[in-house]
């Protein structure tokens, strides 16, 4: 049986029933448009392992068009007994267009291999959709967590498949630093190992005595981002400085403030910062010269999150900046270091991406703000006249707590169920339109601090990652029930592709981790503390920097 029009994830703009069905079948061929060819070689190579159908170049069947009355992401598939033909504004359009084709097969057609003889039946009719947004991000952390590459790339597809077009790749952090930089050796040979893992939440002090750790060359950065650019992802990098710097500290102490050990084995935020001096700003110029080389797109990642001062306020290379650049204190170090970056970022042509924190005492002209500590900061940078891609812990971190049952594996965070994620608006209330049309999208973040392995990174994302799909695809107004009488024919799919789903009936048995526990918090709790942390917003200057 063809899947219904019905049972489409995310829901379509406009999808109306036709007669009759197509029935896809070694004999049926494509015809490509100019400037497609992309799209179609990536079609037959997902249709033709699952049907035997590789689609032999050809008049009838399927008819891939670009249409320039169309947005850039909107696309028409129409469907009718004698052939298909996808419309889109562009290649990625067209994508789009080709990816519902694959959710109205049968879900047994996204394997990888074929498992029995079609033809295979679509049934007939017209799907007419484009995105609210123009980001529909996920966040991969590989820091705390290493993901081989051929992870990735799995990744990639699957957020491809539910149309989402940003991959945010975290790629440093305390516990790791995860790709190559010339001439800096040791940042791999040491600051990409740790001698051990923290199991569970941090106030449990368990570790696991396993040394961990893993990297990217350069080549491996190259085949994520062209893999992802066949797929019409965007990977925007994130090397986060001047905090999460530890284990670029543990291989090059001469860029910290004292500091002589290994990389951190613990979770939370290390106070091992950059120095600041000379040679620390240096490094970061050539790590941000590197990133540019490799990822073509706009923005470039800087973190800017979670970087204490105290480290500065005894440093004397620190303390040296603060007076030769007539600073108030340590604390407006960092946001005279953001705008260094950024001048850096903009003679290469490239913007700074930064999580809200470098809204403190203004963000450079032009950068994009992640904004994470709830819903307000996203608010915060809109009215200071900035793009934001909003992605609040409390709506869309993928590492927290799916319900309430302890055999969670290692439940952190506030509950967040499938329908907490589903309710989600990127857009915050009280927005003027102007403001409004400053929030670029939405993004899932999904943290690896408890997730050790693509299996884990299954469970935890899906199937809420289909659930944000919608937010940032769909309309503002949405229906759980109407999302829920569509999952189970999604979950084949799901099933299909390998997925490891979280369950609809909750947690099996294996897999909950009772070696790994974890600290649940209630939303009350998280709500005020983030009130407490977001305290330096207030006086967040409009039209950027003071």
């Amino acid at each position: 049986m063809s899947e219904p029009l019905t049972n489409i994830i995310p829901r379509p703009g406009r999808a109306v029933r036709g007669l009759g069905t197509f029935r896809l079948d070694p004999a049926t061929t494509l015809d490509t448009g100019p400037g497609l060819a992309g799209v179609a070689a990536w079609l037959r190579g997902t249709l033709g392992p699952a049907t035997g159908c590789h689609l032999p170049a050809g008049p009838g069947g399927i008819h891939l068009r670009a249409d320039p009355s169309l947005a850039a992401e909107e696309y028409e598939l129409v469907v009718a007994a004698t052939g298909v033909e996808i419309r889109g504004g562009s290649a990625a359009g067209v994508f789009y267009g080709a990816q519902t084709l694959r959710q109205l097969l049968p879900p047994a057609t996204l394997r990888r291999a074929q498992l029995r003889g079609g033809p295979w039946p679509v049934s007939a009719g017209t799907v007419r959709d484009a995105p609210r947004f123009g980001w529909r991000g996920v966040l991969l952390d590989v820091a705390r967590h290493f993901m081989p590459v051929a992870d990735v790339l799995r990744m990639i597809d699957l957020i491809a498949f539910h149309k989402l077009n940003v991959l945010h790749l975290h790629l440093t952090d305390d516990q790791g630093w995860r790709f190559e930089v010339p001439g800096r050796p040791r940042l791999t040979s040491v600051g990409a190992w740790r001698p051990s893992t923290m199991l569970g939440a941090r106030q449990h002090e368990r570790f696991d005595g396993r040394p961990h750790g893993g990297y990217y060359s350069a080549d491996d950065l190259r085949e994520i981002v062209a893999y992802a650019a066949d797929r019409h992802v965007t990977v925007v990098p994130e090397v986060d400085m001047p905090g999460h710097m530890q284990a670029a500290v543990a291989a090059y102490p001469e860029l910290g403030n004292g500091y002589a050990g290994p990389v951190r084995t613990a979770w939370g935020i290390s106070t091992h910062v950059l120095n600041l001096g000379p040679e620390a700003l240096d490094f970061c110029r050539a790590v941000l010269d590197h990133l540019c080389d490799i990822f073509p797109g706009d923005l470039i990642g800087i973190g800017g999150d979670e970087c204490p001062a105290d480290e500065w306020r005894d440093s004397p290379i620190a303390q040296t900046r603060i007076k030769e650049e007539g600073l108030a204190g340590p604390e407006r170090l960092q946001s005279w270091f953001t705008a260094r970056m950024a001048e850096h970022l903009a003679g290469r042509g490239r913007r700074v991406f930064g999580w809200d924190e470098i809204l403190a005492g203004g963000a450079p002209p032009g950068a994009v703000i992640a904004a994470w500590r709830g819903a307000e900061p996203a608010a915060y940078a809109a009215r200071a006249g900035h793009a934001v891609v909003s992605c609040p812990d409390t709506s869309v971190y993928l590492d927290y707590r799916q319900s309430d049952d302890p055999a969670e594996p290692t439940p952190v965070g506030t509950r967040l169920t499938l329908a907490d994620v589903h309710a989600f608006d990127p857009v915050p209330a009280g927005l003027t339109d102007a403001e409004a049309g400053l929030v670029l999208g939405g993004q899932a973040n999904l943290w690896t601090e408890h997730m050790e392995s693509a299996r884990r990174v299954d469970y935890q994302a899906f199937p809420r990652l289909c659930a944000f799909a919608e937010t940032v695809w769909g309309p503002p107004e949405r229906d759980f029930d109407d999302f829920s009488a569509r999952l189970p024919t999604h979950l084949e799919r799901l099933d299909a592709l390998g997925v490891n789903y979280r369950p609809p009936t909750g947690p099996r048995p294996w897999d909950s981790r009772l070696d790994a526990p974890g600290n649940p918090r209630t939303l009350d709790d998280r709500l005020a503390e983030l009130r407490e942390m977001t305290a330096d917003l207030d006086h967040v200057p409009e039209g950027g920097r003071e």
